[in-house]
């Protein structure tokens, strides 16, 4: 059976070796230097940056650095369990589409008008739908583009009624939004990335799931800015 010093140092080690891995962090740097750079990077990182860099001082303190790695001290069970789910969490992170996101998505048709996109949204409650012609996602429909859309109509005079019935929502959206107010990204999409993802971009409202990634896939998940206090809630809840 593995003393805590050796389940400890495993642990540390593995979140040494994937974060050097994943970020190309060279070896010359130490263990507290990577873990301030992942900051930026890494999502868990984020929210365990203090713990990750006491843990380093704690691992200098039971290990004796010689020609050999001499144990010399054991930490708590407590302390063990905590860094093993925190390595766990970085070197192998929940996927976001199993944990979280909304499976049967709603799908507008790009062919359908804004009047009824507007019913859909009313009667679902859904602020932010993809929407797909021909089996392809041609974008997503946010209730702020349709503020902007028909404060546009007012301001020029136009019957707004009238608008939305001839308009279909494909001409309402706009390519632009891709990687700006929306992004498409596979099923394999982990928890951590997908909170880096809203951090890095504070106008993302949608996260749109397919089995590859790609806009010619039809949705089978969905993560908007709703779902960033259910994801950190993954983060903290875990268990190994």
């Amino acid at each position: 059976m593995e003393t805590n010093a050796v389940r400890f140092i495993n642990a540390y080690n593995n979140i040494d070796q994937t974060l050097r891995a994943v970020y190309n962090f060279k070896r010359n740097i130490t263990f507290s230097d990577m873990i301030r750079r992942a900051v930026s990077l890494n999502s868990v990182v984020r929210k365990y940056e203090d713990k990750l860099i006491d843990y380093a001082r704690l691992r200098n303190a039971i290990i004796h650095n010689s020609n050999e790695e001499r144990i010399i001290a054991e930490p708590h069970d407590d302390v063990v369990v905590d860094i093993e789910r925190i390595a766990d969490l970085i070197a192998t992170p929940p996927l976001a589409y199993n944990e979280i996101a909304t499976k049967n998505v709603l799908v507008l048709d790009g062919d359908i008008s804004l009047k009824k996109a507007i019913e859909t949204m009313f009667k679902t409650g859904f602020k932010t739908i993809p929407v797909c012609r021909n089996e392809t996602i041609a974008g997503v429909l946010t209730a702020g583009r349709i503020v902007n859309v028909l404060g546009a109509i007012i301001e020029k005079g136009e019957n707004l009624e009238n608008f939305a019935n001839r308009t279909p929502v494909s001409n309402v959206i706009s390519e632009q939004d891709v990687d700006r107010v929306f992004t498409i990204k596979s099923k394999n999409l982990t928890v951590q990335e997908a909170l880096d993802l809203f951090y890095h971009n504070r106008r993302l409202l949608a996260i749109v799931i397919t089995k590859n990634g790609s806009n010619l896939e039809r949705p089978i998940g969905i993560l908007t800015t709703a779902n960033t206090m259910d994801l950190n809630k993954v983060v903290e809840d875990y268990e190994v």
